[in-house]
């Protein structure tokens, strides 16, 4: 079984991908068309003809797969109307909700609209903060209500609740009950190295984690899926004939789905936060991708300005789309995927956000239950990096944070142009021989 970037059948997403790809004659790598050398009287002409067929290569191929996230949300919408919405752009949301992000002292100073109430306080463990979420009833406009907040209380932070989505997701099997958090038994855990993750459920079973410690958060049931199983197996998996970027580390798995159909939304994905950043997570992966949402832009901040590195898929919306997040919020390292020739993926997305690239094809990821299967894209290759991070932070106090990842440009593998590549490649060596 493969993973995918949606949940369509395999054969419409490899039949789209092949579509744009038929629209580039370059490699992949770098996405665009050379013109052969050709004598004319005026060269610029020619750099121009090679610009101009290389953005309307790169459109058609980004619109393509754009389109491919399209239809999963509507997928979503269409079947979830009673709980899900949009938001004037088209983006997922919880339906009726807006996200406030206050001080905790704040919390009950807010500006009141007839019929809007406070449904839940989502204390942020490790920052004085808290995330309320107030809910919109049906026969008010959620859009007006948020543009009201706004202007009436500017020093806080307002926004929809929106939804990020895993890139790669696939069918998850039936919740298993666990306790709300819950801690496999290793012995020298606290010499390894400590990794995050915010996705959907893991595995913790699968024979690539046995030999880790895996701390399991954020549900009262958890749902082993099989992109929270890949991610995981890439951080901390070890096996016979796999490894993960850091085998055996310290993974602190936080799941922000639950099996749920509004999962994923901002105040599971700002709580996640909060509890690494509280058990000491110095660095966290995040495999998902959404718009920019002002409220989980203020968390990631915070957790940033306490010193925890976040790492994030940059999408594979393809290399014309607009930047996702929280890839491309400030401060975030932004992992494209390459395959086993060092060459980018079609579908990354591309952008300034682009920090590093690292494997995302051509390799193999756990599988819920027991085996391996290939997986392909950005979420994917975000989880290496991460590792490789830790793993970098544990050996040398002073190659955390920011110095951290400075240190990891300089030992990067300089592969293209910045927006595709980022710095370069590390973590190459993540893919076992049968792999490669």
């Amino acid at each position: 079984m493969r993973i995918y970037v949606t949940t369509l059948p395999p054969l419409l997403y490899r039949g789209i991908v092949l579509a744009a790809a038929l629209l580039v004659t370059a490699p992949p790598a770098r996405a665009q068309i050379r013109v052969p050398p050709i004598t004319l009287p005026s060269a610029p002409a020619v750099t121009n003809l090679t610009r101009d067929v290389s953005n309307v290569a790169a459109s058609a191929v980004g619109g393509a797969l754009t389109e491919v996230r399209s239809v999963r949300i509507e997928e979503l919408l269409n079947a979830n109307r009673a709980v899900l919405d949009r938001d004037r752009g088209g983006n997922l949301i919880v339906r009726g909700e807006i996200i406030a992000f206050v001080p905790k002292e704040r919390a009950q100073q807010l500006p009141r609209f007839s019929g809007v109430t406070i449904a839940r306080h989502e204390p942020i463990a490790g920052l004085d903060l808290e995330v309320l979420v107030l809910s919109v009833p049906a026969d008010q406009s959620i859009h007006r209500v948020l543009k009201e907040l706004r202007k009436s209380d500017p020093t806080t932070v307002y926004d929809y609740n929106h939804i990020y989505l895993g890139v790669g997701d696939a069918a998850q099997p039936p919740p298993v009950p666990i306790p709300a958090e819950q801690q496999t038994t290793s012995r020298h855990a606290d010499t390894r190295p400590s990794v995050g993750m915010i996705d959907s459920g893991v595995d913790t079973a699968h024979p690539s984690l046995a030999r880790s410690v895996v701390v399991s958060w954020g549900c009262d049931s958890t749902t082993p899926a099989m992109h929270g199983t890949a991610v995981a197996s890439l951080i901390a998996g070890d096996d016979t004939a796999f490894r993960g970027a850091v085998p055996q580390a310290n993974l602190f798995a936080a799941d922000v789905f639950c099996g749920r159909p509004t999962g994923g939304a901002v105040d599971a994905v700002a709580r996640a936060f909060g509890w690494l950043l509280d058990r000491g997570v110095k660095v966290v992966n995040v495999s998902l991708v959404g718009p920019r949402n002002l409220a989980l832009e203020a968390v990631v901040a915070r957790v940033q300005a306490a010193g925890q590195v976040v790492v994030a898929a940059v999408g594979n919306d393809g290399p014309a789309a607009p930047p996702l997040y929280p890839a491309a919020y400030p401060g975030v390292v932004g992992v494209t995927g390459v395959d086993a020739r060092r060459h980018v993926l079609l579908e990354a997305n591309r952008g300034p956000q682009v920090r590093f690239a690292a494997p995302g094809a051509d390799m193999l990821a756990a599988a819920v239950g027991a085996g391996y299967q290939p997986v392909r894209g950005t979420s994917f290759a975000a989880p290496i990096v991460a590792g490789v991070l830790a793993a970098q932070c544990a050996a040398h106090e002073n190659a955390c944070g920011a110095r951290g990842v400075e240190e990891l440009s300089k030992q990067a593998v300089r592969l293209g142009p910045q927006p595709v590549y980022g710095a370069g490649l590390v973590g190459e060596s993540v893919r076992t021989p049968s792999q490669k």
